[in-house]
């Protein structure tokens, strides 16, 4: 088991196979998957996303991965991050957390986790994030940690059988830098 980066009470991680049936049992949460890309997520689905990671060299550029958020008094798996190697310099994220630990600060952990792992021991640029507009928890999350709000599209996506709208949020090093001893203070 590799950790990729620690925080107070979560540690981060590659998704491993005994991780997959949490992981579609709070994916297959209505709620959860309210604003995300899928519905009625499977076993299967769950296990051929995972054969799909483990057949990628990690961080390999444009592609996703998922890393398992697991809760260090528990050992258990309470979310993951998505992350998206756009370019050699640029990350797309994004946040899944089961029901059972929303609105607890997991969340924004795993995030500041992320973050500084992202920017400090991978050397990245830029970091950007996409949410729906309706979704007040995730976008009020990345602007807690200091992301910054670029976009705002207005019906932009056909999504689940209507039109959505999304922001676009991204933060770059050097911000990151001055919000850091903020954030992790807290």
């Amino acid at each position: 088991m590799t950790v990729l980066f620690a925080c107070h009470r979560v540690y981060v991680r590659q998704f491993q196979a005994d991780d997959i049936a949490g992981f579609v049992r709070y994916r297959q949460d209505p709620e959860v998957a309210r604003y995300q890309s899928w519905h009625n997520y499977t076993l299967a689905d769950g296990q051929a996303l995972f054969e799909q990671m483990q057949q990628t060299p990690f961080a390999q550029l444009g592609n996703w991965y998922q890393l398992a958020i697991i809760a260090k008094d528990s050992e258990q798996l309470i979310g993951d991050l998505a992350v998206h190697f756009v370019d050699e310099h640029q990350i797309e994220i994004g946040f899944t957390l089961a029901p059972a630990f929303q609105g607890q600060g997991f969340a924004k952990e795993a995030l500041i986790g992320c973050l500084t792992w992202l920017f400090e021991s991978l050397g990245k640029h830029r970091v950007s994030a996409i949410t729906d507009c309706d979704n007040q928890p995730s976008w009020r999350l990345l602007a807690s940690v200091g992301f910054r709000r670029e976009a705002h599209w207005h019906e932009n996506i056909f999504f689940k059988g209507q039109w959505g709208s999304e922001y676009g949020y991204a933060l770059l090093a050097k911000e990151w830098q001055e919000l850091k001893a903020q954030l992790c203070s807290n």
